[in-house]
């Protein structure tokens, strides 16, 4: 849109600004078919296009013209007439086609001061000469121009072929039919005069909007009446309305001087809430010929609905909470906080000062008297010539009473929020009551959040836990069967309305809708167009109030919605998701996009260059975008999905942004879809990308590792190769030192063992020497004693001089000398001693055959290292024999003077 700052763009989600290199303002503005954008602007005018990151961008077309033109003071609207772009200045139109080639320069003899394109016919108003065509290159004055020559044209439309429809700007609203000019609707002549008309559009319904200077905007049927009118308090915010546009949606955006409106057309919905001049959350209403009461928090409103002009009055004394509005009896009467009231002449006039009167309950079985529900427990009220008049306090039942509804049988079944329900019965004299109450004993899941609703002339009762019904048979509450095919079993219901269509209005906790009534008697649910009432109905005290068939009126938390359900509920509209941005999250220099892209000559909100493809470096990406649907565009969801990271698309979320962060190399597509406020689904959007692998992942550095690992392999082969050799020569030499090693030992075992053997038998020797020189001793000692023996008895046998004593120790001394001579002793000596000494004896006989027993037996006592006197005693000779035997033995031996025959025996 075009404004003082520049060109305004609105994606859905976010407001864009595209100024002009030199800062001035932009007045009008067209997108072709084609996407581009062009505009006229103080001292300019050319087009938008995407740059090549999808920003748009302006291209002017003003250089292009001459010199002499190029100074023109402002550029006020712009057409595209077939295949022609007409700029309109102040001085001339630059006629362009749409490769920007100029064509022609028109320049209108009358300065024009504004522009209009009427079936491909180019009107131009001209100060002092009225209206002018633009024909054949030139310009000239239109037949029924000059009637408009002292007035200011704000709009031209084609009724028919024969017929235009032409607004003034302070004259009026004129109709031309042939060469006849006529005022176009003379009721409402006057009105459109005073407010100033600025713009006039035809809307696609066939409606006329206008957008005026003081009234703000006016709807108008084909006639000129006024079906809508939307000022400051009643509507919109500016009640001067610049210019209009509507959009494919159905949405008529309205320009201020300062700010911009939308305006949603064709809705079954409106709002009467405090910029329509109903201040306060509403409660009950009641519609009654041509007036509408509307109660709210802060009182009670009417107005007459058959005049558009009229505004919201307060009917007077009514300050506060006004929970129940009804006729009765040809009686309005409010129930108020302050207590209960009847309206007369736009004043509240007070009937009983019991306060809270909640709920009015016409009694069937009572003709003329009406039971009231309040916050202390019941009244009852009757029928005079004056209206309804309060009688009495029924006695009896002290509840809170706030809904209530009377059976065919006249019980009254009132419900309390949180106590349960309660059956009564009026006494005769209708002076108190009697009450039966009712909860989980008797069927109800709970005595909390129940109500009491007459549907389908039956009563049913909500719980939180679904629908119920009262059988009579049995004496207590059941699960209802109605409406069970349209909703799960345990709904909790907060609101029921019935019209006289037998259309079912309700809200619960999960959606708002209707059930419309067929012929058949079945049911059609709508409640996709209701879904913009979400969280705007009052959170309590919910109401829904019908009007008229079709017609009803939601109580919300500022005032009411009016829903007409003979409008059409809902079109399907295509609409698209768009990206807006996409960018790296960790650098500066992050945008990849703006969502626009060129194809060809032609602008596309989709992906053309899909070979986008991001460092790794820039794994982190931020992707946004909206979906350009108005109606409750605030609340439309998205889903996305990234293929190749996510297993399909998330939650539904109205974020309009999804950053990924550590992408891992390879191929993605983002896929992102919008459900509207109605639960329509867009079309899906796409935008593909590659993140590229690090340079240590990408096919050369893979190739380069290849051949490194070829290298590396033959390198390490070789390295293994050489180290196996070399091990394999260590392990040689060890096994062969090893073997040396074994060898060795082997060896020095054998040495140990030899030298064990070698111990064992100097062990043995050892021993055998000890046996040896025991038996030496033994012999040494026992030749001693027999030679001491044989001494003394040899001084016996002297010294006596008996023969016979002399002839008997001689006998004994000759035996003894016997014994001592004896071989027995030396034979086991020798054996012993050989075994000893190595065979010394039989090796010394053999060597020295010469030898006598007597010089055998030397030489084994000379080995033995026996002293001179032990061997005199072994061989019973004296040490002098012994000295001359050793004498005698060395001769034999032939040893020389020097040789010691002693250590010459032990070495042998």
């Amino acid at each position: 849109m075009a404004n003082n700052f520049g060109l305004l763009e609105f994606d859905g989600t976010n407001w864009n600004k595209y100024s002009l290199e030199s800062g001035t303002k932009c007045r009008d503005v067209f997108v072709d078919t084609d996407g581009k954008i062009y505009i006229a602007a103080q001292g300019d005018f050319g087009y938008y296009i995407p740059d090549e990151l999808g920003k748009l961008t302006f291209v002017s077309l003003a250089d292009s013209i001459p010199d002499k033109k190029r100074n023109f003071d402002e550029a006020w609207r712009v057409f595209k007439k077939n295949d022609r772009l007409l700029f309109c200045t102040f001085d001339d139109i630059f006629i362009f086609n749409i490769s920007g080639k100029l064509l022609n320069i028109v320049d209108p003899e009358t300065d024009p001061d504004n522009f209009f394109l009427v079936n491909h016919q180019l009107y131009l108003n001209q100060i002092g000469k009225g209206l002018s065509v633009m024909e054949n290159g030139a310009v000239k004055q239109a037949d029924f121009g000059n009637f408009f020559k002292e007035m200011t044209i704000s709009g031209i439309l084609e009724i028919t072929n024969n017929q235009l429809l032409i607004s003034t700007l302070k004259s009026g609203v004129f109709l031309k039919t042939g060469n006849t000019i006529s005022v176009w609707n003379k009721q409402n002549q006057a009105i459109f005069q005073a407010s100033n008309i600025n713009q006039m559009i035809r809307l696609k319904s066939g409606e006329i909007a206008i957008g005026t200077q003081n009234e703000g905007l006016f709807i108008l049927d084909s006639r000129g009446n006024i079906k809508m009118q939307l000022t400051k308090g009643r509507g919109i915010e500016n009640r001067t309305v610049l210019s209009l546009f509507e959009d494919i949606q159905g949405n008529l955006w309205l320009g201020h001087n300062n700010g911009i409106s939308s305006v949603t057309l064709n809705s079954p919905f409106e709002h009467l809430n405090e910029q329509t001049g109903l201040p306060g959350t509403g409660y009950d209403a009641l519609l009654l010929r041509d007036t509408l009461y509307l109660g709210t928090n802060n009182g009670l409103y009417f107005k007459n609905i058959q005049n558009k002009n009229a505004t919201f009055q307060k009917v007077k004394y009514t300050t506060g909470q006004v929970y129940n509005i009804e006729h009765l009896h040809n009686s309005i009467v409010m129930g108020h906080h302050s207590g209960t009231f009847s309206i007369e002449d736009g004043e509240a006039k007070i009937l009983s000062n019991i306060p809270g009167t909640w709920t009015f309950l016409d009694l069937k079985n009572y003709p003329g008297y009406v039971l009231q529900g309040n916050y202390k427990g019941l009244s009852l009220f009757k029928e005079s010539k004056n209206g309804l008049e309060f009688l009495h306090k029924l006695e009896g039942f002290e509840e809170s009473s706030r809904v209530m509804e009377e059976d065919e049988e006249g019980n009254i079944w009132m419900t309390h929020g949180y106590k349960g329900v309660y059956k009564i019965k009026l006494s005769e004299d209708l002076k108190s009551v009697k009450s039966e109450y009712y909860g989980k004993e008797k069927g109800l899941p709970s005595k909390v959040l129940i109500n009491v609703w007459r549907l389908n002339n039956n009563l049913i009762f909500s719980t939180e836990s679904g629908l119920y019904e009262y059988n009579k048979k049995e004496d207590r509450f059941i699960k209802s069967s109605f409406l069970s095919e349209y909703f799960p079993e345990n709904i909790q219901f907060v609101s029921f309305a019935e019209d006289a269509l037998g259309n079912i209005y309700f809200v619960n906790t999960t959606e708002r809708g209707v059930l419309e009534k067929s012929s058949n008697g079945n049911y059609k649910k709508h409640t996709a167009v209701f879904n913009q009432l979400r969280n705007v109905l009052n959170d309590d005290l919910h109401n829904i109030i019908t009007l008229e068939a079709n017609k009803v009126l939601f109580a919300a938390k500022e005032g009411f919605i009016f829903f007409d359900n003979s409008i059409q509920k809902l079109q399907d509209i295509d609409f698209n998701v768009i990206f807006t941005k996409v960018s790296f999250s960790n650098s500066m220099d992050s945008i990849l996009t703006y969502g626009r892209e060129m194809k060809g000559e032609k602008v596309s909100f989709k992906q053309i260059n899909k070979g986008i493809e991001i460092p790794f470096k820039e794994n982190s990406i931020r992707i946004e975008y909206s979906a350009p649907y108005m109606n409750g565009q605030f609340q439309n969801e998205y889903q996305y999905w990234l293929k190749n990271n996510e297993e399909g698309y998330s939650e539904w979320s109205v974020r309009t942004a999804k950053e990924y962060t550590n992408l891992k190399e390879g191929n993605y597509i983002f896929h992102v879809r919008a459900k509207n406020i109605h639960g329509q689904l867009s079309n899906i959007a796409t935008y593909e990308f590659t993140i590229l692998p690090p340079w240590y992942r990408t096919n050369w550095a893979y190739g380069l590792y290849i051949f490194l690992g070829l290298v590396s392999s033959i390198l390490v082969f070789l390295f293994f190769e050489l180290r196996y050799k070399k091990k394999t020569e260590i392990i040689t030499e060890e096994k062969e030192k090893e073997i040396t090693r074994i060898d060795s030992e082997l060896k020095t075992s054998e040495e140990k063992l030899e030298h064990l053997k070698n111990e064992k038998l100097k062990s043995e020797i050892k021993l055998k020497n000890k046996e040896l020189a025991t038996s030496t001793m033994h012999l040494i000692n026992k030749n001693s004693f027999i030679n001491s023996v044989k001494s003394n008895l040899n001084n016996i046998a002297k010294r006596s001089k008996n023969q016979e004593v002399k002839h008997e120790i001689g006998r004994v001394v000759q035996n003894i000398d016997r014994n001592i001579a004896a071989d027995d002793d030396w034979e086991h000596f020798s054996i012993h001693f050989d075994q000893v000494h190595g065979d010394f004896i039989k090796r010394w006989q053999k060597d020295y055959p010469g030898l006598s027993p007597q010089e055998m037996k030397l030489s084994a006592y000379l080995r033995m290292n026996l002293s001179t006197k032990e061997i005199a005693n072994l061989l019973n000779i004296s040490v002098r024999g012994v000295e001359i035997a050793r004498y005698r033995l060395r001769k034999k031996l032939e040893l020389e003077r020097a040789d010691n025959l002693q250590e010459f025996i032990l070495k042998y």
